[in-house]
Formats: structure tokens, C-alpha cells, sequence
């Protein structure tokens, strides 16, 4: 999230370590079942290992001086209201009491789980605080589990709780009269696009992911190039799939092309950047190989992310 920076400015990152405790199992893949007959089993994808490593980065790699850190909190029930609904949080709270709950395939709520969600969107919550305060100017919330897939409604893709969208709501509850969201994750943002499908044009939701359609019930959006909108918000929805290989060309060019054009026309006054790191090349299972030279690691991404930002607020 992100609003006008000038070329030295610190960039804010909120963290809590409480979020390391969402453990997510093993089993085959994502699966969390053991079928008996293996003596490895595979962490599941999203696990604490891969937040850790983003941790170090920031910490002792050549961004770290320009990094002021900020405690996370966690979000009151109530605070979740703007974007989900109160069914939805009930049945995520009882799973919580009745000590967890397979949400939907490979999202797995377990003991200390849903302590983890409030934390990912209070420390969230905090980040875009901290720029509507004028605290700031570019803040990172360093947050998991993720929170993209997470419909208003239902959890996705190991999401539970949507904290971009509950930052877009904080940005417009505040007096933001357009928020722009976009999403460089490798997997379509389409739980924050379904939270703003309809919305009456102040959200511009911008997806960049590879072209892999729906999964299954709880994922029923296909992330094409049809998928606009409704009603009011009908042309607030912008999908790029992209091919596997993709590369660095390949998003530059969709950035410059097709974000930065739509970014201008739609003028916002503030930006929040989803930013998914399974679209590199270093990713062992999804790779669109965004990033694949020898200089570009993935601390390189917020750096590419910042310049851009920039370039949309100039002036």
C-alpha cells in the first residue's frame, strides 16, 4: 500500500511472529493424507518456512537499510465485518473452538490458526493505517497465512481472511475516494476481486497471474479476460493471464502496457500491491519466471514494485 514517495523514503514493514504458529501439516502436496506407504512426506506449500525466508531478506539483505519495523496487532471480529460476512467469521471461530477444520481442499485451519489469521489482518490493518496517518509513505505488511483466495464468504487457496480487501475498505472508510489493488501473485487475486465485483467504481481490482481457470468449488472464478465485473463495477476488474515462462520482458511489458495505462486513467489516491512471491523463477512449483536473471532475487521485487509506484504518482 503505497501513496506518493520520493526517492529516499524508508519503507515501513509490519510483522508479527506470531503468525509463524499457523502450522499447515504434511501429507502428498497440499493433501495434509499420509497414505502409509511413504517415508517423506511433503510440507504443505504454504508453510513457515517460506515467510522466514522473506523475514531474513529484509532483514540483513541490501534493502535492509532502508527498513523501519513496526509491530503487528491483532484485528478485532468487528474490524472483519467490512469485507466478510458475519457467517463466514462464525463458522471460522467454531472451527477454532472445536480445534480445527479442513476449510476447503489444502486449507487446513488448525490449532493456533485463526490467533494467526487476526494477526495477518490487524498487522494489515496497521500498515494502511500508518500511511493514512501520514506516517508514512510505503508500508509492507509481511504477512501469512495469505489471504487473496479468501472470499467474502468462504476460504480459498489457504486463505482465510482477505487483508487486502479489509485494507481497501480501511482506505475508503478513511475518505479515499478510489483505491487501486494490484496482484502479482502467480494464482488469480479472486477473492478480492469477488469482494469488489460489484462495487460502485471507487475499487480497481488488477490481477497478473498465470492462466490456470478454476480449481473447484471454493475458487469458481476463472480469472479470464471476460471476468470484468457487474453492475456498477463492470470494468473495475482487469485479469491478465499470463503463460508459464512468462519472464521479466513479458511482465515488464504487461506493466507499462496495461497496468500503468489503466493505473493513470483510473487515478487513485491510493494503491495496494498484493505481492505474491510464487510467480519467480526461485518458486519450486509454479513458475512464471518473473525475475530470473542472476541480480534478481526476491528483494528485487519490492524494489521493481516501489519504482512503479512511483512512476504512477508522479506529479
Amino acid at each position: 500500500m503505497a501513496t506518493s514517495p520520493t526517492p529516499m523514503d524508508p519503507i515501513d514493514v509490519f510483522w508479527h511472529e506470531g503468525m509463524l504458529k499457523h502450522e499447515t501439516g504434511t501429507g502428498v502436496f497440499d493433501s495434509g493424507m499420509d497414505p502409509g506407504f511413504l517415508d517423506v512426506l511433503e510440507k504443505n506449500p504454504e508453510n513457515s518456512e517460506r515467510v522466514k525466508n522473506m523475514l531474513s531478506i529484509l532483514k540483513r539483505g541490501p534493502i535492509s537499510p532502508y527498513i523501519s519495523w513496526h509491530p503487528g496487532t491483532p484485528a478485532l471480529v468487528p474490524q472483519l465485518l467490512s469485507f466478510h460476512t458475519q457467517e463466514y467469521i462464525n463458522e471460522l471461530i467454531e472451527a477454532d473452538r472445536n480445534g480445527g477444520k479442513m476449510l476447503c481442499t489444502g486449507t487446513f485451519l488448525n490449532p493456533g490458526s485463526w490467533d494467526a489469521a487476526l494477526l495477518v489482518a490487524g498487522t494489515t490493518l496497521s500498515a494502511m493505517k500508518h500511511i493514512l496517518d501520514g506516517c508514512g509513505k510505503i508500508a509492507y505488511a509481511l504477512v501469512r497465512p495469505p489471504g487473496h483466495h479468501a472470499q467474502p464468504t468462504q476460504a480459498d487457496g489457504y486463505c482465510f481472511l482477505n487483508n487486502a480487501g479489509l485494507a481497501v475498505q480501511l482506505a475508503l472508510d478513511s475518505g479515499c475516494q478510489k483505491v487501486a489493488v494490484i496482484d502479482i501473485d502467480v494464482h488469480y487475486g479472486n477473492g478480492t476481486a469477488e469482494g469488489f465485483y460489484r462495487s460502485n467504481k471507487v475499487v480497481l481490482t488488477i490481477s497478473l497471474h498465470m492462466n490456470h481457470g478454476t480449481w473447484g468449488p471454493s475458487h469458481p472464478q476463472n480469472g479470464s479476460v471476460d471476468e470484468l465485473g457487474e453492475g456498477e463495477g463492470f470494468g473495475y476488474n482487469m485479469n491478465i493471464p499470463l503463460p508459464n515462462g512468462t519472464g521479466d520482458r513479458g511482465y515488464v511489458y504487461a506493466m507499462t502496457e496495461l497496468v500503468i495505462p489503466a493505473i493513470e486513467k483510473f487515478e487513485p489516491n491510493m494503491i495496494v500491491w498484493v505481492v505474491g512471491q510464487d510467480s519467480s523463477a526461485l518458486n519450486s512449483a509454479l513458475r512464471c519466471l518473473i525475475m530470473k536473471t542472476v541480480e534478481s532475487n526476491k528483494y528485487y521485487s519490492l524494489l521493481l514494485l516501489f519504482s512503479i509506484t512511483k512512476e504512477l504518482f508522479k506529479g
